[in-house]
């Protein structure tokens, strides 16, 4: 997914324009996914510090590098369905982002109710760049529950928080310097060091001072407060864009119309429609149920309505608790 985001990314960015911000545990298996391309950059966290940190990490570096820059920041885990559409958004968000304060998001239109994502409420048109749709936007709010999610998918005023951001160095440092001033000023005293033999233990002890929360929290949610014309906007992506964070994306992903039944192995089924099935190995009969996700590994058995299969996270917080690791 890492090698098919910069795939997509290439008409727009240069690789030598990338930069792979990840983990000092996983920055060898980056390069090597990586292959011969030689000129992008990687970044390693000596732990995690959530988003705001990640891409302020970046921010200082790009800034020392290319100046002002404008930064789009991309997650590596998306599916994205409609690739051209998707580098059409892309370049409509950067014209946005040219303009120094704003702050630019992209935002999927929900397909489902689902609580296992960020939603982005959107207010009144302002632009049109590239013949996108930009609206102001009103709030970010945090993953709802069912009920919530179902009231957000259906008003159309709600987007899925996809997490593409696009904006201007300086805009992003400034807001940091705002809502967030001592990580700002533990990566300012870290942007000092950048390039000399000192480096690595300053970003080691640099990480213990800084906060560990997300971008979403920590700057675009009180960027929305701010007095005076807006400056958070959100394009609404129709892009086939997923995460595959859930057994209910994979469904999405892999039915070829609605309400068909899924399958990894032989399947009969009797009145069944809209369900998943994992069980490669074995034959599964399925007789009058519906959008239920069934999930069969070699120890453990996942039996969940589709609607909640992100909850799938509170069972792997109940095997923590009870340190049943040999199942994690």
């Amino acid at each position: 997914m890492l090698r098919e985001t910069l795939v997509r990314l290439a008409p727009i960015v240069p690789s030598k324009n990338v930069w792979i911000v990840t983990n000092v545990a996983q920055a060898d298996a980056v390069r090597r996914e990586m292959g011969r391309a030689k000129d992008f950059h990687i970044l390693s966290e000596p732990l995690g510090r959530n988003t705001a940190a990640a891409i302020g990490l970046a921010a200082i570096h790009l800034a020392r590098t290319h100046g002002d820059a404008l930064m789009a920041v991309l997650p590596s885990d998306s599916y994205v369905g409609d690739t051209p559409r998707y580098r059409t958004l892309v370049r409509a968000a950067l014209d946005l982002a040219r303009t120094p304060e704003n702050l630019v998001v992209l935002g999927v239109p929900p397909t489902r109710p689902e609580t296992g994502y960020g939603y982005i409420e959107r207010g009144a048109l302002l632009e049109r760049p590239r013949g996108a749709t930009a609206c102001a936007v009103k709030r970010f709010t945090e993953k709802p529950t069912l009920p919530l999610a179902k009231k957000y998918a259906a008003s159309g005023k709600y987007l899925w928080n996809a997490g593409m951001f696009f904006w201007r160095v300086s805009t992003f440092l400034d807001n940091l310097q705002r809502f967030l001033p001592a990580t700002h000023t533990a990566l300012m005293d870290l942007s000092k060091r950048i390039g000399t033999a000192g480096y690595d233990s300053a970003v080691r002890r640099t990480y213990w001072r800084i906060e560990n929360i997300s971008v979403d929290y920590a700057i675009m949610e009180p960027a929305t407060r701010l007095s005076g014309p807006p400056k958070v906007l959100v394009i609404p992506a129709d892009i086939g864009w997923s995460d595959i964070g859930s057994w209910a994306a994979v469904y999405e992903l892999l039915a070829s119309k609605p309400n068909t039944n899924v399958s990894a192995g032989p399947l009969f089924t009797v009145e069944a429609e809209g369900n998943y099935f994992w069980s490669p190995g074995k034959l599964v009969a399925a007789i009058g149920i519906r959008d239920l996700v069934f999930v069969e590994t070699e120890d453990a058995v996942l039996l969940c309505p589709r609607s909640r299969s992100q909850d799938v996270a509170k069972i792997v917080k109940w095997l923590e608790d009870r340190k049943l690791v040999k199942l994690l």
